[in-house]
């Protein structure tokens, strides 16, 4: 198994791939003018001032969603891997495709925003939705929606509960080895993943709505303890700040495991843990509640500097400052570097349990442990939701229930065994996973621009409303010929009726919008 997914990693993971992301990046940010620098208030503005409805989220509940995809595994884990096989250079490259990928987060949240659907009760929208209707491909869409519920329904779970299941075992021991029928695996670890997929499966039963409430209460909380705990650790040593940052810029040029392998592995974890481009951060977008598609797209590109230049950054500084690492040579056990047992694997938490527990002796693997559990249980969350949006899609043509619950089955068991299985298979299988959505996703969102440039035009329509200083925005896509954007073409519809019939009575109240309006 391992082989054959190797295998598929160097096919999918090749250099055009990473060239692909970062020219991506680099391309929506030019064409935007650095919308992820120009509305950098107005992102802070937004996340507080949206209102949820029946029908969709607020724009701080989106983003909520979208962080717990994003910060998780990827944050700890992650960046140890990418200190590990690339060096501490490819923290550089982490930041810059963590920059640049906040253009392509605004450019595939806002497209999620125009071409939304209304489903059963509540906002649905992703690649799969914006590829069928504004490429009119439908073959595509549904290649899009399969790789999707493969990937987070299948393989990337395993990634974020495997991590929590060496998080425990390292901090509270792994027990007596139990034989199953599929293999021997320590008593910790089995626990460990049937306590997570038993509370999964509470909320996964609950819908969107318990998603978003529960991870709008854990995820900012999770984030904030995590970076204090980091913040208190760079305190403690700010006198190495200065030669930290002179090491990640020094060795992402000239790094000691070669500079093809410090841009691999920093676009490569970069990409897996802020999401940008790959694919899965439209599914939340889409749910949100807003008065313009553009607000959405904002919101969702400031969620990429919380994710790699606050949390990856803090792990980075942790990690590096206590010298809690091991930079991986060429041929099975050769280090570049080593300060670390040569078991301790970069594919895990070792990394940043070891640096918490150097600088704060008696709790740094405790409290990795309890960090993983929410970071990546509520990841787990967001690979449901993403998934099931696709499930939703796909089912359309079927029109059957059994889709979704076979979903749930299939996530819950894919859980459990990601718990128990070896690290290294299940960040492959993850990789796979995350590099197939990156390229349909990528070369997707490029081939809509080409053919009529709608987040475009979007952004052009909402940078003339804030410059007309007007209270509430509108969006008329007919106007801006857009087409497909049926959601927003209905709303606008009915805001003009509304207008009309209320010019001579005065308030009114937009019920889908909970936010008075004068006439």
């Amino acid at each position: 198994m391992q082989s054959v997914v190797d295998f598929l990693n160097g096919i999918i993971w090749s250099p055009a791939l990473i060239y692909l992301c970062l020219g991506a990046g680099l391309f929506y940010s030019i064409l935007t003018r650095f919308v992820q620098v120009r509305h950098f208030s107005e992102m802070c503005r937004l996340l507080f001032t949206s209102k949820s409805s029946t029908k969709g989220i607020s724009s701080f509940q989106a983003l909520a969603v979208s962080l717990s995809g994003r910060v998780g595994t990827g944050n700890i884990a992650g960046v140890a891997a990418a200190i590990g096989f690339g060096g501490p250079g490819a923290i550089f490259w982490m930041w810059v495709v963590a920059f640049l990928g906040a253009a392509t987060a605004y450019a595939e949240s806002t497209l999620a925003q125009i071409y939304k659907e209304e489903e059963d009760g509540q906002f649905r929208g992703g690649p799969a939705y914006y590829i069928e209707k504004a490429l009119g491909q439908k073959w595509y869409a549904w290649i899009f929606a399969i790789a999707t519920v493969l990937a987070c329904g299948v393989l990337l779970p395993g990634v974020q509960s495997n991590s929590i299941g060496n998080a425990v075992e390292t901090a509270f021991g792994s027990g007596e080895m139990v034989q199953t029928a599929i293999g021997t695996f320590s008593f910790a670890k089995i626990l460990t993943g049937t306590g997570i997929s038993i509370l999964l499966a509470f909320i996964i039963f609950g819908g969107v709505k318990r998603i978003a409430s529960f991870t709008q209460v854990i995820v900012p909380f999770m984030a904030l303890a995590y970076i204090i705990t980091a913040f208190v650790i760079i305190l403690l040593n700010i006198h190495q700040v200065p030669h930290i940052f002179a090491m990640i810029i020094g060795d992402a040029f000239t790094p000691m495991a070669g500079l093809g392998a410090a841009i691999g592995w920093g676009v490569k974890r970069g990409v897996y843990s802020n999401e940008a481009g790959q694919g899965t951060g439209p599914h939340a977008a889409a749910a949100a509640h807003v008065q313009h598609p553009a607000q959405q797209g904002l919101v969702q590109s400031f969620s990429i500097y919380i994710d790699t230049l606050l949390v990856c950054s803090a792990t980075a500084f942790m990690i590096l400052i206590t010298g809690a690492y091991n930079v991986q040579g060429v041929g099975e056990g050769a280090f570049l570097v080593q300060n670390l047992a040569a078991e301790i694997t970069p594919n895990g938490p070792g990394f940043t349990q070891a640096a918490i527990e150097s600088a704060l002796p008696g709790i740094g693997k405790t409290f990795v442990a309890f960090a993983l559990l929410f970071f990546a249980f509520t990841t787990i969350l967001a690979y449901y939701y993403i998934a099931e949006t696709n499930i939703a899609y796909i089912r359309r043509k079927f029109n059957s229930d059994i889709l979704m619950f076979g979903l749930k089955l299939v996530i819950l068991c894919a859980t459990f065994y990601g718990t128990v299985k070896t690290a290294g298979l299940a960040w492959a299988m993850g990789d796979v996973g995350v590099g197939l959505m990156a390229w349909l996703n990528i070369v997707g969102i490029l081939t809509i621009f080409l053919l009529n440039k709608p987040a475009m035009k979007v952004l052009k329509d909402y940078e003339e409303q804030q410059k007309q200083g007007v209270e509430e925005y509108t969006f008329n896509p007919v106007a801006l010929g857009i087409t497909g954007a049926d959601y927003w073409e209905k709303r606008y519809a009915r805001q003009s009726q509304k207008s009309k019939s209320t010019s001579d009575t005065g308030d009114y109240i937009d019920t889908e919008n909970p936010v008075d309006v004068r006439s």
